[in-house]
C-alpha cells in the first residue's frame, strides 16, 4: 500500500507542473485529486493495521515461541513458562498497564529495578505473580522505557514505583 501512496504522491507532483506553468486549473485540480487519492490509502491501510493487528496489511511478523509439538523431550519446564503449564498460558502475554501521565513522568526518572523476559514487551516488578517461574533479567526501568518495554498490567510497576517514589519524597525532611 505505501508504494500506492508514493507513486500517487508523485504523480501528485508530476501533475503540478503543468499546473504552474500554464493557465489550465484544471491540472491542478487532478493534482488535488491525486493527493487526496494518496491521503484515503493512508487511512485505509492505518484502518487495515489498526482493525487486524501487526500481521496485517503485509507486515511479517516472527514468532519464535516454542509450541508444545515442537518441544523437545525432557524438556519440561525448563522454559519461559513453569512447569505443567498449559501452552497457551505459556504464551498470553499480560495487558499492559493503563499508565496515567504523572506517574509515567516520575517512573521515567528513576532507576528502580524491574524484571523483563527476553522477547516479551513488558516490563516487571520482581513479585510479579506473572513472572512465577520464567527466568527474567533486570534492568533499571528508565532504560527498560528506553528500550520499548511496557508496564505489565497484573504487578502495575509504574504505578507501585511511583507511589513509592511520592512516598519516600514526603517523608524526606526539608
Amino acid at each position: 500500500m505505501l508504494y500506492a501512496v508514493l507513486l500517487l504522491v508523485l504523480a501528485a507532483l508530476g501533475l503540478l507542473v503543468p499546473a504552474l506553468t500554464t493557465a489550465q486549473t484544471h491540472w491542478a485540480w487532478l493534482s488535488v485529486g491525486a493527493s487526496g487519492a494518496a491521503a484515503a490509502v493512508l487511512a485505509l491501510d492505518w484502518w487495515l493495521r489498526r482493525r487486524s493487528g501487526p500481521g496485517a496489511a503485509g507486515t511479517a511478523v516472527v514468532d519464535h515461541q516454542v509450541s508444545g509439538g515442537d518441544r523437545r523431550p525432557g524438556s519440561e519446564g525448563t522454559g519461559d513458562e513453569p512447569a505443567g503449564s498449559p501452552p497457551d498460558q505459556a504464551l498470553s502475554e499480560p495487558a499492559e498497564e493503563d499508565v496515567d501521565a504523572a506517574d509515567a513522568l516520575v517512573v521515567s526518572e528513576l532507576t528502580d529495578e524491574v524484571r523483563v523476559l527476553d522477547e516479551r514487551p513488558r516490563y516487571h516488578l520482581a513479585d510479579c505473580s506473572w513472572l512465577a517461574g520464567r527466568t527474567s533479567l533486570g534492568l533499571p526501568v528508565d532504560e527498560a522505557r528506553r528500550l520499548g518495554f511496557t508496564p505489565c498490567a497484573v504487578c502495575r510497576p509504574d504505578g507501585r514505583l511511583a507511589d513509592r517514589e511520592r512516598t519516600a519524597t514526603a517523608s524526606e525532611p526539608d
